[in-house]
C-alpha cells in the first residue's frame, strides 16, 4: 500500500490524512452550491459541513479506540496517530449528528431539509475516505487468494476498503438522483441510513479487523441492524403518511 505519499522537508503527507481532506473540500463544495439551488445560505452549509467533519474524526477516534481498547491501553502513544488509521464511521455518524442538530437548531434551520441536502455529499465523503484506507492499508478484509497484497500484512485480503468506497459512490449517485426529484422531508435522510446500513452489515462478514461479539457479529453489525430499523420504520411510516393524503 502507499501509506505515506511524500516528504516535503520535516513533513510527511500521509495518503490516509489527504484523502480525508479531500473529502471534506469536495464533499463540501458540492454542499454548498446544491445550498444554492435549494436557496439555503451556502455560506452556513460549509460551515456545518466543517463543524461536522470536525466532530466526525474525533467522534470516530473516540468509537475507534474505545472498541480497540486492550490495544490502546498498551499503546496508549497510538491514540494521536491518525495518520495510522483507525476509524470507526459509527463514531462519527452519531458525533456528527449531535453537532449537526446543535449547529441547525443555533442558526435555526429546517433540520431535515438540511440533512436531506447533506445526506449525499456524507456519502460522497465516505467514498473518497474509503480510498484512503485501502491506501493506509487499514479496514482490511479476510485472507483470499482472490484479493490484493498488502505488503504490511504480508498477505493477499479482500479489499474492502475499495468494495465499501464503491457501494458508496452508488449510493450517493442514488441520493443525488433523489434529491433531484420530488420527494418528502427527511426521505434522503432515512434512506441514507438504511443504504449505508445494508452495505456495512454485509460488508463486515468480509473484514477482518473486528471482533465478534455476538452469534458471530460484530458491534458494527449490530449498530448497522439498530440504523436499518430504525430507518426502514421512518421510511414505512412517511409513505404510510403520504398513501393517507
Amino acid at each position: 500500500m502507499f501509506p505515506e505519499i511524500c516528504h516535503i522537508g520535516p513533513f510527511t503527507i500521509y495518503s490516509y490524512g489527504l484523502m480525508l481532506v479531500l473529502a471534506f473540500f469536495v464533499s463540501a463544495y458540492l454542499a454548498s452550491r446544491q445550498a444554492v439551488k435549494a436557496h439555503i445560505d451556502s455560506n452556513k452549509i460549509f460551515n456545518l459541513c466543517f463543524y461536522v467533519f470536525i466532530a466526525g474524526i474525533i467522534g470516530s477516534r473516540i468509537f475507534y479506540v474505545v472498541s480497540n481498547f486492550s490495544y490502546y491501553l498498551k499503546h496508549p502513544f497510538e491514540i494521536i496517530m491518525l495518520q495510522h488509521g483507525g476509524m470507526a464511521i459509527f463514531g462519527g455518524i452519531i458525533f456528527g449528528c449531535i453537532f449537526a442538530c446543535l449547529f441547525i437548531r443555533m442558526n435555526k434551520m429546517d433540520l431535515l431539509a438540511t440533512l436531506d441536502l447533506l445526506a449525499p455529499f456524507i456519502a460522497l465523503g465516505q467514498a473518497i475516505g474509503r480510498i484512503g484506507c485501502f491506501l493506509n492499508g487499514c479496514c482490511y478484509g479476510k485472507v483470499s487468494a482472490f484479493g490484493v497484497y498488502f505488503p504490511v500484512y504480508g498477505q493477499v485480503l479482500i479489499p474492502t476498503q475499495l468494495y465499501s468506497s464503491l457501494l458508496m459512490f452508488l449510493i450517493f449517485f442514488i441520493l443525488r438522483f433523489m434529491q433531484g426529484r420530488k420527494h418528502l422531508s427527511g426521505q434522503i435522510l432515512y434512506c441514507y441510513l438504511f443504504l449505508y446500513s445494508t452495505k456495512r452489515f454485509f460488508i463486515e462478514f468480509f473484514r477482518n479487523d473486528s471482533p465478534r461479539i455476538f452469534h458471530g457479529l460484530t458491534i458494527f453489525q449490530l449498530l448497522s441492524l439498530a440504523m436499518f430499523f430504525f430507518s426502514l420504520s421512518m421510511l414505512i411510516k412517511m409513505f404510510c403518511v403520504k398513501m393517507k393524503k
